[in-house]
């Protein structure tokens, strides 16, 4: 099976509470969540911090795109309940939109032995 591997960011508020409280929502994700991820092409997901700032690796399927995962999460209520939820405690990305929270970054090196 071929895949597809992104890396994106997201800042959280720069407020050790606030850094935390995300954290432990990641401890017990729900299990209609992870149906979600699983339903939109996801294989693999971890998301790893460094302060206030995440990142993202993402592994999809062949078919995974951004567009199916964002048309499946704005049709579950469930999904859109957990991204408000961690939306308080996300922030912009300098230079992003207003409410743009999670940032594709694009690959610049890679090594393979």
């Amino acid at each position: 099976m071929k895949t597809q591997t992104f890396v994106l960011i997201c800042d959280l508020r720069d407020d050790e509470e606030a850094i935390q409280a995300y954290v432990e929502c990641h401890k017990a994700v729900a299990p209609e969540i992870i149906e979600s991820i699983r339903e939109a092409g996801i294989l693999q997901m971890s998301i790893y911090r460094w302060r206030h700032r995440l990142s993202m690796i993402l592994v999809g399927d062949e078919n995974f795109t951004f567009e199916k995962k964002a048309a499946l999460d704005n049709a579950n209520g469930r999904v859109q309940e957990w991204e408000a939820f961690l939306g308080q405690y996300q922030t912009n990305l300098p230079g992003t939109p207003d409410n743009w929270r999670w940032q594709l970054m694009d690959k610049i090196f890679e090594f393979n032995a």
